[in-house]
């Protein structure tokens, strides 16, 4: 997979979990609009048509964001697993903020560390491996924290809770067949 594809199926998934945190619980639900599966603790499923494709993700927010900025808009941490694309447990992270050109993005969880690569205001791990081995670390893991630093040069820090991230591990993969 190309990183250009890469970029633009997370910025669309982006926009999509976005649009489904604001979606009211009830609501009717049209083909391209976003599912909710499951809420558990601070993690949300849901599931969503992408032409026509079953996509699965859990979302969460960070209970603390930190920084010396005036401005930052939304941020989320995903797992998606796309079934039609063979792929799974693929971790993104959406900033709030342009990064900084050519920087990385730490991730950790307790005491476990990955570097993950920036695009504008996402970042991804590398390769599938380190996408499957953050799934696991996030579903047994307490905290995790996120480090970055923005265009301007303003380092942040997120953190957030894990609880409830196996249960919604588990309802996206039981949904997509995973």
């Amino acid at each position: 997979m190309t990183l250009e594809k890469n970029v633009r199926d997370f910025v669309k998934l982006g926009l999509v979990a976005i649009s489904g945190l604001v979606l009211a619980a009830g609501q009717a639900q049209a083909q391209n609009e976003p599912e909710l599966l499951s809420v558990h603790a601070n993690w949300t499923a849901y599931t969503v048509m992408e032409d026509g494709k079953k996509v699965c993700y859990m979302v969460s927010r960070p209970q603390k964001d930190e920084g010396n900025y005036s401005k930052r808009g939304d941020i989320f941490a995903l797992i998606t697993h796309r079934p039609s694309e063979n792929t799974n447990n693929v971790f993104s992270y959406m900033a709030g903020y342009p990064y900084k050109g050519d920087s990385e993005v730490t991730v950790t969880i307790d005491d476990e560390k990955f570097a993950l690569f920036t695009y504008e205001e996402s970042a991804w791990a590398p390769d599938s491996r380190t996408d499957k081995r953050l799934s696991d670390a996030i579903q047994a893991g307490s905290t995790m924290v996120v480090k970055g630093i923005s265009s301007r040069g303003t380092n942040t820090t997120d953190t957030f809770s894990l609880k409830g991230s196996s249960a919604a591990h588990k309802a996206i993969s039981d949904s997509c067949g995973i």
